[in-house]
């Protein structure tokens, strides 16, 4: 039979219109089987995905690195495979194997039983501290000291590569030392463990990829000297002060409020500065920070290319030689975590050049000019000479053998030294020293004494229900607390109001003998910073002068 044109085209209109019926029914009866196929095989990839992470990751958060298409699966805790997002982008066509057909489209949820994972949040780029941060706790001054009030402190953070697959108390038992794991049990009774900002009730519970950890402490910092901050100089681009001994310049370990940027910050409203440079803790003098990000990149550039020129003054044991002298010895990094270094043919090329102030016939002031910028490079080079600082708490101690680091003889290991440094330390309540504390030390260098293993679980039990009586404090102002509850009480006012005392805080029930104000200093001191259109003195400090003498 002959059609004619217009009858064969409404014939394939109709065959078309059936076709496309037939494929939508299809495809609506396949939608949820190709969804389930999709979240089984994602789960699948990322159980094989998580030894990958422990391995290539093993130190950095794994948080942004989540690729950035299908967030609408991301939002429902469906992880994706390695590539599965790169795959998808590369071609329009696979689009209908992740989204419904057109229509407003329920939100999927996880696997029945499945946990499911928000999102990493955005981080800020860079670190800065506002008034809600320095608004946390307040500070008085006792005994030529600092203290720093106990507060309530969030510590956070996205849950590691090397952590997902394993079990919170697993986390806990080996990289979280700083407790025993019966305090872990009692806070998470005590509502102070979240997980994705939901309260953790089991330490079982699985990490995965994503994953937002909050752990609310009861922290306490060291004291530092009470000696103020001196502004040495401010314009448009930098501030720059006269650091005093014993204090951090930034926040880190123990330390936060008790920190120069805190301090700056709190008292003469200087906020967002750049560091420029970095002095040990114990070392004071010249300071410098950059007030914005062009400043600091430019300061660094010129550190780079070697256009500043650094002088120091410290005193140290012996007579040292008259005349100048130069040490270009190596120096290796024995411990990170610890803080310390020597000399060793592995180690760095650096370059000191001292110069003999002054000789009271016990010790020595001597200029030193670094030419390199190596760590504890200065207190490394005068130990090797046999002239370490006269009071370093380091380099100048008994654990470095009876010669004491002189001539790199070091009679020793470096798991032996850092082990006798570590037991003359705690011996001393003096851990603070090598910005340690007992829970970041290995198990066969912690004193199996240590109060903070002391608590027993029955008595952890006790105070895990007091702890929960103070729950409404905490989310009320867990990081904003009140003057007023901070203010010094009697004794006998120790309950659960008191922000200052804290039943699961194993620190609350020490009794510390604070350190005399003398013995925070250092005798090292940064004299003079100088760069292309600046240059910064420090006044020469008082153990430094030529008629100074020695208790």
């Amino acid at each position: 039979m002959w059609l004619g044109g217009r009858g064969l085209l409404r014939i394939l209109e109709e065959c078309f219109s059936l076709t496309c019926l037939s494929s939508a029914r299809t495809w609506g009866g396949l939608r949820g089987s190709m969804a389930e196929t999709l979240s089984t095989g994602t789960e699948a990839a990322c159980e094989l995905r998580a030894p990958t992470q422990q391995n290539g990751d093993a130190d950095g958060d794994v948080g942004d690195e989540r690729p950035p298409v299908w967030p609408e699966l991301s939002a429902q805790g469906v992880e994706l495979a390695p590539g599965f997002g790169k795959q998808a982008t590369g071609s329009e066509e696979q689009a209908p194997a992740a989204a419904p057909v057109p229509g407003k489209r329920k939100k999927r949820r996880g696997a029945t039983g499945e946990r499911v994972v928000p999102p990493p949040k955005k981080r800020r780029s860079g670190v800065s501290f506002a008034d809600e941060h320095f608004a946390e706790t307040s500070y008085y001054f006792e005994g030529g000291l600092r203290k720093v009030r106990p507060y309530y402190f969030d510590f956070r953070t996205y849950c590691k590569g090397r952590w997902v697959g394993h079990s919170l108390l697993h986390v806990f038992s080996t990289e979280f030392r700083a407790q025993p794991l019966t305090y872990y049990e009692a806070a998470v009774r005590a509502g102070r463990l979240h997980l994705n900002e939901e309260p953790v009730r089991d330490l079982s519970i699985v990490l995965k990829d994503n994953d937002f950890l909050r752990n609310t402490v009861h922290r306490h910092e060291p004291p530092v000297t009470a000696e103020p901050i001196r502004l040495l100089a401010e314009n448009e681009d930098m501030v720059v002060v006269d650091k005093p001994s014993s204090i951090p310049v930034h926040p880190c370990g123990r330390f936060r409020h008790n920190t120069v940027i805190f301090i700056l910050g709190k008292e003469h409203q200087l906020k967002e500065l750049h560091p420029l440079h970095r002095l040990d803790r114990l070392t004071s003098g010249v300071l410098m920070f950059a007030k914005t990000a062009a400043v600091s990149e430019r300061i660094h550039e010129q550190v780079r290319d070697r256009q500043l020129e650094k002088e120091y003054v410290c005193r140290v044991e012996g007579e040292f030689p008259a005349k100048e002298v130069t040490c270009k010895e190596p120096i290796l990094v024995v411990s990170y975590k610890v803080g310390v270094c020597r000399v060793d043919t592995r180690g760095k090329p650096c370059e000191t050049v001292f110069q003999r102030l002054s000789y009271n016939g016990h010790s020595s002031v001597v200029r030193c000019r670094p030419l390199t910028g190596r760590t504890h490079q200065i207190r490394v080079h005068l130990q090797f000479l046999g002239h370490p600082i006269l009071n370093d708490p380091i380099y100048n101690s008994v654990a470095w053998g009876p010669s004491r680091g002189q001539g790199g003889h070091i009679p020793k290991t470096d798991e032996e030294l850092l082990r006798d440094l570590v037991a003359e330390h705690q011996a001393k309540q003096s851990l603070d020293v090598l910005d340690l504390c007992e829970g970041d030390l290995s198990p066969g260098l912690t004193d199996s004494t240590a109060p903070s293993s002391e608590l027993a679980k029955d008595h952890l039990e006790d105070l895990a229900a007091s702890a929960q009586k103070m729950d409404g404090v905490l989310e009320a102002a867990p990081q904003n607390l009140d003057a007023t509850a901070l203010a010094p009480r009697n004794a006998a006012e120790t309950d659960v109001v008191n922000q200052e005392i804290d039943p699961l805080c194993a620190e609350c029930r020490l009794v510390r003998q604070d350190p005399l104000p003398q013995d925070l200093v250092m005798f090292l001191h940064a004299l003079r910073y100088k760069g292309p259109g600046f240059e910064y003195f420090s006044p020469m400090p008082t153990w430094a002068q030529d008629d100074w003498q020695e208790d």
